[in-house]
Formats: C-alpha cells, structure tokens, sequence
C-alpha cells in the first residue's frame, strides 16, 4: 500500500508514539505502564513504519534483528535478578538507588525493577515484530 497520507502521517506519528512508549517504560514500575504496554507501542511504530513504507525499510530503522532483541530482552531481564543472588537473597530480590525528579516525567527510581522492564520491553518488540512482519510481507 503505498498512502502518501499514511506515509506523511507516519513521518510525525512515529517519534510521537516512540517517546510515549519510553514514557510507559519509565514509569511502568511505579504507576500504570511498563515493559509490556512500552513495548507494545514501540513494535506499533514499527508496524506503522511497515505498513506506510515496507517491511524491508522498517527492519532497517529497527537497525537488529528480532531475534536478537528478544535474547537482549531475556538476558536483561534474568541479568536483573543476579545482585539478589549475588548479596545472598532470593533471585529478583529488588534494589533501589534514590529516587531523582526527572522533569515531565516525575520521580524516577532507578534499581534493578526497571531492568526487568527494559527487558521485557525489548522482549515484547522483539517479538511482535518477529510476528507482524512476515505478516506484512505475505
């Protein structure tokens, strides 16, 4: 489908929805949102890049591979269980810098929550994409 309203469209959609997905990320463990729903909006605007241009030109924004998101993803989320192990405690045991007041955002606590939803993210783009875009090249 080649819309020029679609594509033109998308030009200003994509980083609009982008932003808004690290926006969910960011403040997923504290209040609505995270990795899931960050991650479903970001693989929107890549679906939305497919559609208004190619699938060909959106793996090339992705700039990787699906598969080597979802094994980022995977790696960053078990990776974030290790310092629970590693002072002794259960896997997953939660650690927390301060918190820091992040303007437009809010308060920000960074600790090893917000590595499991970075990996959750990755993984859920990894792999929605890797489920839309042979979809899209049928």
């Amino acid at each position: 489908m080649t819309s020029t309203i679609l594509r033109s469209s998308t030009r200003y959609l994509f980083p609009v929805i982008a932003l808004f997905s690290i926006f969910l990320l960011l403040r997923g463990h504290d209040e609505p949102g995270g990795g899931f729903v960050g991650g479903l909006l970001a693989a929107l605007c890549f679906a939305l890049y497919a559609l208004a241009d190619s699938v060909e030109a959106a793996r090339r924004l992705l700039r990787v591979e699906e598969q080597q998101l979802i094994g980022m993803g995977l790696l960053l989320a078990a990776c974030s269980g290790l310092p629970g192990l590693l002072a002794g405690e259960p896997f997953l045991t939660t650690y927390w810098t301060e918190q820091w007041v992040i303007p437009t955002v809010g308060k920000l606590k960074l600790g090893t929550p917000l590595l499991f939803d970075v990996g959750v993210y990755l993984t859920v783009v990894g792999v929605v994409l890797m489920i839309l875009f042979p979809l899209a090249e049928e």
